[in-house]
């Protein structure tokens, strides 16, 4: 199905044709290795390379055309090629006239813990009742939201897309972009504090989520955070509130899953349902009910609902539970920072496991000055649970594991974690089970492939 015309192209993106210029395209990327017939390879120069170095190489590929800079050479005058003044503005450019081409409801969602989560539930929800679009993995930042808008259907009926941030304004550019209807606020935590200094920053960065909605607008945001009536006055949308254990337009009695589920109260309607909640760990619940009010706000039933919940799949580590050789491999290592790491380890400590539970926890990066104390707070936490050992990979978290050293269980520090595979697949036993979690750059999913060696 065509995406966009060669004159809405060239149009959007303020550029010229030269050469062979085709009708339309179906896709556009900026990855030579992965052109299919009839997509638009956009050029991107970055920081380790040049796209434009792979444009004969896109075109052999499949793509019918290319989008490059004015002063881009070819060789072949028959080239079909989109020439404009910057690349990446040309990405956003026809990003957002692709967006107000569709036009269809927009999501925004926000926040330092929850973000893809909350994505992948409501985007399962409401997929059940509407054509749904949502970001592709975690592509939510200056180069991957407009390439999420461009993967649009051109039948898509709502958008369901994820904001990041690590750096001050980031926010408000993107939903300059996406332009909102809808807002969603997940956790507010310490992460990215490198760039923001304070949590309180980074509050004031998602809440520009928030201002950039429309009157007519609907922000949801959960009371249970301690910067809820700091985001609730940045907005002019209609607010929407979830709770546990207090008064919220949407609630619970508790964190904890019953064996019949997690109780839902919408108060807008008078209405109860229980959900199965579909990720363990007290902080799904806030997810879920995040989500669940977004739904009902959307008209969308509980059968629906329910049937969303069961179409979600979270995405790769995150929760992602393997048995291996009899050992329970709890792969959570995603990313990292000391909101996430608390709330994986609680979860941790109160899954069932007939062995021992062992910690592997990797760098918490772009924490700043605050760095230091927050991978000792977090080792003083481990000191006084009730686990195994600590296994830490990486130079920052030696302060976790200097910290709980204090406790009583088996401390050991790896500077990789190849390292740390390789040391546990010989003590690690069936029956024990194993979390692990750090920041991207950690990657700590090695483990998983040594240990099924």
């Amino acid at each position: 199905m065509s995406r966009m015309t060669a004159d809405e192209a060239a149009t959007w993106s303020g550029g010229s044709w030269s050469g062979a210029v085709p009708v339309a395209f179906a896709s556009v990327t900026t990855d030579s290795r992965v052109c299919s017939a009839d997509a638009l390879y956009l050029a991107l120069a970055g920081e380790h390379f040049d796209g434009h170095d792979f444009v004969e190489e896109a075109l052999r590929a499949g793509a019918s055309a290319a989008v490059v800079k004015a002063s881009y050479v070819s060789d072949d005058s028959t080239c079909a090629l989109l020439r404009v003044p910057d690349t990446q503005a040309a990405l956003r450019d026809v990003a957002d006239g692709y967006r107000r081409k569709v036009a269809p409801r927009m999501i925004g969602i926000t926040g330092s813990v929850g973000k893809s989560t909350v994505k992948e539930m409501i985007a399962a929800i409401l997929g059940q009742v509407s054509a749904t679009a949502a970001t592709r993995g975690n592509w939510n930042n200056a180069i991957g939201l407009p390439l999420s808008l461009l993967a649009m259907e051109p039948d898509t009926e709502v958008g369901v897309f994820e904001v990041g941030s690590n750096h001050p304004g980031e926010v408000a550019d993107l939903c300059g972009l996406l332009r909102p209807d809808w807002g969603v606020v997940t956790t507010i935590g310490a992460s990215h504090l490198e760039h923001f200094g304070s949590e309180e920053a980074v509050a004031e960065e998602k809440g520009a989520l928030l201002a950039s909605l429309p009157s007519e607008g609907v922000a949801f945001l959960d009371c249970d955070t301690v910067f809820f009536d700091v985001l609730r006055h940045r907005t002019a949308a209609r607010l929407v509130s979830v709770g546990v254990g207090r008064t919220a337009d949407y609630s619970c009695p508790c964190e904890a899953e019953t064996s019949e589920g997690v109780l839902i109260e919408d108060h807008r309607r008078g209405e109860r349902h229980t959900l199965r909640l579909p990720l363990p760990g007290a902080h799904q619940v806030h997810n879920l009910l995040l989500s669940v009010a977004v739904a009902r706000e959307a008209g969308v039933s509980w059968e629906a609902i329910d049937a969303g919940i069961a179409a979600f799949k979270p995405l790769p580590m995150r929760w992602a539970v393997q048995q291996i050789r009899g050992i329970t491999m709890v792969n959570d290592a995603y990313n990292a920072n000391p909101t996430s790491m608390q709330a994986a380890l609680a979860t941790f400590q109160e899954m069932p496991v007939s062995g021992h539970r062992w910690l592997v926890l990797g760098d918490m990066l772009e924490l700043g000055s605050g760095s230091a104390a927050a991978h000792r707070a977090l080792g003083e936490r481990i000191a006084t649970g009730e686990w195994a050992g600590l296994v830490s990979v990486g130079e920052l978290a030696t302060a976790i594991a200097d910290a709980a050293a204090k406790g009583p269980g088996h401390v050991v520090r790896c500077a990789t974690a190849a390292e740390a595979g390789e040391w546990l697949t010989s003590h690690v036993a069936a029956g024990d089970a194993v979390l692990l979690k750090g920041s991207r750059s950690v990657h700590l999913e090695v483990i998983m492939e040594i240990m099924v060696r």
